[in-house]
């Protein structure tokens, strides 16, 4: 294994878990440096997690003992970084989602294919060793065909993280609840049931919060094989809960809340894959949860790098759900059916 130089874009609140993935795996990772535009973020994470900080962003891009570009910016800016780090031949892991407008989004990806570079994008969920092993079940055949399918996204944001100035504002992050939050149960959903053909979406700002993008959304969904589901998702609903991803099969219900699957087969048994997590960020404080799934998203990005091979979501699969949340927007806006094949029309 290759140890590899990282060169850290943003130091803002998202910062936490990613340095902790970073000191954890200091045998296969070296932190170059850290970039922020504010002296101040860029002292806290030095007295935070002892890593050398830079304020000549092309300077550390450039150094040529960067592998990784890691860009924790907000949304808005990743594109610029991204074009910056592949323009250098850098490897680029992103954190979600991918841009802050389905063309910026699109071009992000594309800007990092024409370069040749790596691209991976920070939707953690698909990680849980739970997740990983459904998948391959449902795609090995063994629950059969799925029947219907719901996800529910109930947590809870008070309005004081809202008020940080471009929180929730189409200029910086792209969107509200969707975008920002359920993003990654909604990319872990997709990943199971496979891609949804047609939304039916009602999306809004509830009275619990002053911002700019919606808060609540409720949809009716129709996948690809004919089934039909549901999607539910807010930041209004105090204390905040774990998401929950209930898959209807022939053979079999499956049902995964936070970290823990339950397995209910038509044949009476059950089959308890709970376990103990460590918070879901789902509640007031934002970054209460385990950093595990960051550093298994690291992990996994050092062993493609590694192993020559596509990271385990790359910019084209994080397209997916990027897709469904520009289609439930749409459908919510003009008060109407939407098919996800009609958006590029």
């Amino acid at each position: 294994m290759q140890r590899r130089g990282i060169a850290v874009i943003g130091a803002g609140m998202g910062m936490k878990p990613h340095a902790l993935s970073l000191r954890d795996l200091t045998d296969r990772a070296e932190v170059i440096g850290v970039f922020s535009r504010s002296a101040e973020r860029r002292e806290a994470a030095h007295a935070a997690y002892g890593f050398p900080v830079s304020d000549d962003l092309d300077a550390l891009v450039g150094d040529p003992r960067v592998d990784v570009v890691l860009v924790l910016t907000p949304p808005s800016a990743h594109l610029e970084m991204v074009r910056l780090a592949a323009a250098a031949g850098k490897a680029i892991l992103l954190e979600k989602p991918i841009e802050h407008s389905p063309a910026r989004s699109r071009e992000v990806v594309a800007v990092a294919r024409t370069a040749g570079v790596r691209l991976g994008i920070v939707l953690q969920n698909r990680t849980r060793p739970n997740a990983r092993e459904l998948g391959r079940r449902i795609a090995e055949g063994e629950l059969g065909e799925l029947v219907t399918a719901s996800a529910s996204i109930r947590w809870w944001r008070a309005q004081s993280y809202y008020d940080e100035p471009g929180r929730g504002t189409l200029a910086r992050d792209g969107g509200g609840v969707l975008l920002t939050q359920a993003i990654h149960a909604l990319d872990l959903f997709l990943s199971l049931t496979g891609p949804v053909a047609e939304v039916s979406a009602m999306a809004g700002t509830s009275r619990t919060h002053r911002m700019e993008c919606e808060d609540v959304v409720s949809a009716a969904i129709r996948f690809g094989n004919g089934a039909i589901g549901s999607i539910d998702a807010t930041t209004a609903s105090f204390p905040g809960f774990p998401e929950r991803l209930e898959l209807v099969f022939d053979r079999a219900t499956a049902v995964i809340s936070g970290e823990s699957l339950m397995l209910y087969w038509r044949d009476g048994s059950i089959e308890d894959r709970s376990v103990a997590a460590a918070g879901h960020g789902g509640g007031a404080d934002p970054m209460g949860y385990s950093h595990a799934r960051h550093r298994a998203v690291l992990e996994d990005f050092l062993d493609a790098l590694d192993e020559g091979r596509e990271p385990l979501v790359t910019g084209e699969e994080a397209l997916k759900v990027h897709r469904l949340i520009e289609a439930l927007l749409a459908s919510s806006a003009e008060q109407r059916p939407v098919r996800l094949a009609d958006l590029d029309r």
